[in-house]
């Protein structure tokens, strides 16, 4: 059951909040609760679109193994709106810095928010590779993560769609969870000696031919057709995504997405950030999938959680070294005829 997403803009938003977080998903939601428990104004902006909505179950979630992603987030963002958090249904296309300090992001349609910090976490887009049927079995029989989905799969015939040079490294971690395992060299180089020892050692099946098409029954994976027409079997498929960050709304502050690799090969692109979240630009942190391009959803929270901390340890700098000069500016007189008067005391003394 999926709880409301959140009222329209209204007049009231024209306030500036402590922070804007960008994107719904487990880190932006964990990170959206962290900040309200902390007492601070917290506007989330969304556009509704999470990446593992295809997903069946979240998995490897201490004491929420299981649940459906659409729930998670559901309870993610009632937890949230009980601490004061708001929600704004919306795409955010572009962050700007305001001349007052702060930021504005823009959204689509002419709205725009002000916030002192911003926290994205938009996480990113998988690029599928091109063969017929493959996209409409993403995140039920076509995979990408054996921590994920290795257990749902166990002892069934996977495939692995060789697309570079990590596949062999990939078709090794899924044996553990089948003994039925076939490597599809697809579009992949070919193995070298050691690989390919390493494969038939494990009882891993190298087919040549490029993948063309996958079949299915009663719309769940079957087999797997090649090139020259020839099917073999096969009940799930394990793909490497290219994983590209959604990071279009931080490139007016000058943050590009960097390319990350995997043995080296090119997996994806991510906004760098230290381990904070914290970017190049200050009061700009990054969190979840859109900076570490594996981590899964309890990563991702937690890296929310942890960002949301640096972020309010930066606020909370920021006011006292405004508190301080404004206690300076009413005191600063007062203190200066105390200290004059306690030394003119001294001297009258003989001290």
């Amino acid at each position: 059951m999926t709880a409301p997403i959140g009222p329209s803009p209204s007049p009231a938003r024209a306030r500036c909040y402590d922070v804007v977080v960008i994107g719904a998903g487990a880190a932006g939601l964990g990170a959206a609760l962290t900040l309200g428990r902390a007492r601070r104004s917290v506007l989330v902006v969304d556009a509704g679109r999470p990446r593992n909505a295809p997903a069946e179950a979240v998995h490897g979630y201490l004491g929420l193994e299981g649940v459906a992603p659409a729930d998670l987030l559901a309870t993610g963002r009632a937890e949230v709106r009980r601490y004061g958090g708001e929600f704004l249904t919306g795409s955010a296309v572009a962050a700007e810095p305001l001349d007052t300090g702060g930021f504005r992001v823009a959204l689509a349609g002419g709205a725009a928010v002000r916030a002192r910090r911003l926290l994205v976490a938009t996480g990113l887009v998988d690029e599928l590779p091109e063969v017929a049927g493959l996209a409409e079995l993403w995140g039920r029989d076509v995979l990408h993560c054996p921590y994920c989905h290795g257990w749902e799969a166990r002892d069934r015939a996977i495939g692995i769609l060789a697309t570079g040079p990590p596949a062999v490294h990939q078709a090794l971690l899924w044996r553990q969870w089948s003994e039925r395992v076939t490597y599809f060299r697809h579009t992949g180089p070919r193995p070298t000696e050691e690989e390919a020892e390493q494969l038939a050692a494990r009882g891993i099946t190298v087919v040549d031919g490029e993948v063309t098409a996958l079949e299915t029954a009663g719309g769940r994976l079957t087999g797997v057709r090649l090139a020259d027409g020839a099917l073999i079997g096969c009940q799930a498929l394990a793909v490497a995504p290219l994983l590209t960050a959604r990071a279009g709304v931080l490139a007016p502050l000058g943050l590009e997405p960097a390319g990350q690799e995997l043995g080296g090969q090119v997996i994806g692109t991510r906004l760098v950030a230290d381990p904070t979240g914290a970017t190049a630009v200050p009061g700009v942190w990054v969190a979840g999938n859109v900076t570490a391009l594996t981590d899964q959803v309890i990563g991702a929270a937690a890296a929310g959680v942890r960002a949301a901390a640096a972020i309010n340890a930066d606020l909370i700098a920021e006011e006292t070294r405004l508190a301080v000069a404004a206690h300076r500016s009413a005191f600063g007189p007062q203190r200066e005829r105390e200290v004059c008067e306690r030394v003119l005391g001294d001297r009258r003394h003989g001290l």
